[in-house]
């Protein structure tokens, strides 16, 4: 497996980006690939560890020693059959993925760890290219028909799984194009939106159907799905935005992110005009929310124009290396510096916004913040106190909520008379996927709450299992740890 002594003889080689000043100008991908006898070396590096701890890491399981060592060895069409065994759609992971798995990576422990998830996109890139990936219809089909409402990672993983498994599947979408988030969320510069259109269109080559402008309990009743479709997943994921309860939150120019990023994305792909998008053109812009959307609304901001961009997080500022809590193999909350971060922006951290501050026509001009520091206990939850004297107020023009998103919409639990947890995600079992109400299965984030993509494309996969076996009394889609199945 691999080079022996690979990981003694190469150091890790990430791709390199174009510089900021060339990529604020657009709204493309920036990255520089590696060359293949690059990308071979990186491959050398993995070093055929008795545990891989990096599949463990990945929360699909992924066969990553495996696809790594075809890599090495020049192999691209059998690493390409290793890498979608698992993963339906790894030109999505191997974009915007924060790589559990490289974090688990047994290098790692003392050295760089091997370039995972470069290695994973590029494997998927040469086959697109070398035209390997084609649509695969299952050979026969069942009488059994499966809507699936939501178009995210979480419904295309599990709509093509059961398309695979010969069911009849048609997803809906509420928007007028299929990807959620990762089209509507995720900006042009960290994935061009024709990957996903590539990708799609091997889907329905497959046989699945997609109808878009569909709001399902609206404009189409959720009593017909139940009667035209034998099983219903939902995968309609977390949207309920989280908002700061303070004076002047309904201020002209207090605008939460993701509104933000959707019409800007609906900009980039001649969905609406200029005038449309909530522009940060010329504006003072202060990014509230030290996480991946805030990070994206910096580089959208710095593509617009913006005279100045802030970015302020509650939490204190994370250590550079790894925690002495979070020990390998597990993820740890380090200090992360995006692309988006060093195309220029002033980050604070241990900072709390009480009042946005708004002219007499009702539009913001200033908010106030609060230093904070925080108090940890051993069992307990950690205490914020605010530090007197510590007060001040910062000139602003716009200001973006990038505070992530507190569960799903009630909308679809309530007309399908569906529970909920306490974290207002719907309620279903890992153990089936199913919920309360017979024929009715959920899986992403409308399921676990707000997550990765990664996980997604797990929890569509895992759910269609059971939808699968729930239809036809047993199922051959592979679970996670199934290792014993064949994969499809």
């Amino acid at each position: 497996m691999g080079k022996t002594t690979g990981f003694l003889e190469y150091k890790r080689q990430n791709e390199t980006f174009e510089t900021p000043k060339q990529r604020i100008k657009n709204y493309t991908e920036f990255t520089i690939p590696l060359k293949e006898s690059e990308l071979q070396e990186q491959g050398a590096r993995c070093m055929d560890c008795g545990i891989p701890f990096c599949q463990s890491g990945c929360p699909l399981g992924n066969f990553i020693p495996d696809f790594n060592d075809k890599v090495y060895k020049g192999k691209w069409k059998e690493a390409v059959a290793i890498l979608h065994r698992t993963n339906n759609f790894p030109e999505f992971t191997g974009r915007l993925c924060p790589a559990p798995c490289e974090e688990a990576c047994v290098l790692g422990i003392n050295e760089d760890p091997v370039t995972i998830e470069n290695i994973e996109k590029n494997i998927v890139e040469t086959a697109f290219s070398e035209g390997w990936i084609t649509p695969q219809p299952p050979e026969n089909r069942t009488d059994k028909t499966v809507a699936i409402i939501g178009s995210g990672p979480a419904g295309l993983a599990a709509a093509q799984q059961l398309n695979r498994a010969g069911h009849t599947v048609v997803v809906f979408e509420r928007d007028n194009k299929v990807g959620g988030l990762l089209r509507y969320g995720i900006p042009d510069f960290k994935m061009e939106k024709h990957i996903i259109d590539r990708r799609v269109k091997i889907l329905e080559a497959e046989g699945i159907t997609f109808k878009t402008n569909v709001h399902v309990g609206k404009t189409i009743e959720v009593d017909t799905l139940k009667s035209n479709f034998d099983a219903v997943v939902l995968c309609g994921g977390a949207t309920v935005k989280r908002s700061i309860p303070i004076p002047g939150a309904d201020l002209k120019g207090v605008t939460q992110a993701m509104d933000f990023l959707k019409l800007n994305n609906q900009y980039v792909d001649g969905l609406v005009d200029s005038k449309t998008i909530i522009s940060a053109k010329n504006k003072k812009v202060i990014v509230i929310g030290g996480g991946d959307t805030g990070s994206d609304c910096i580089g959208t901001s710095n593509r617009h124009g913006a005279t100045s961009v802030v970015n302020f997080e509650i939490l204190n500022k994370p250590t550079e290396g790894r925690p002495a809590h979070q020990p390998w193999p597990y993820w740890p909350m380090k200090l992360k510096t995006t692309s988006s971060h060093q195309e220029g922006v002033t980050r604070f951290f241990s900072i709390s916004t009480k009042a946005f501050i708004g002219d007499k026509n009702g539009h913001l001009k200033a908010l106030q913040t609060v230093e904070v520091e925080w108090f940890f206990k051993d069992g307990e939850r950690p205490q914020l106190k605010e530090i007197e004297g510590s007060e001040k107020e910062w000139e602003c023009d716009l200001a973006l909520l990038a505070l992530g998103f507190t569960g799903a919409e009630p909308t679809l639990a309530e007309q399908f008379g569906l529970d909920m947890d306490f974290r207002t995600n719907i309620k279903a079992s890992t153990k089936d996927y199913a919920t309360n109400v017979s024929g009715i299965f959920t899986a992403g984030d409308m399921r676990r709450g707000q997550s990765l993509i990664v996980w997604a494309i797990s929890e569509g996969r895992q759910a269609a299992h059971y939808v699968d076996r729930y239809l036809m009394g047993s199922s051959h889609l592979p679970l996670k740890d199934d290792f014993d199945l064949p994969r499809v």
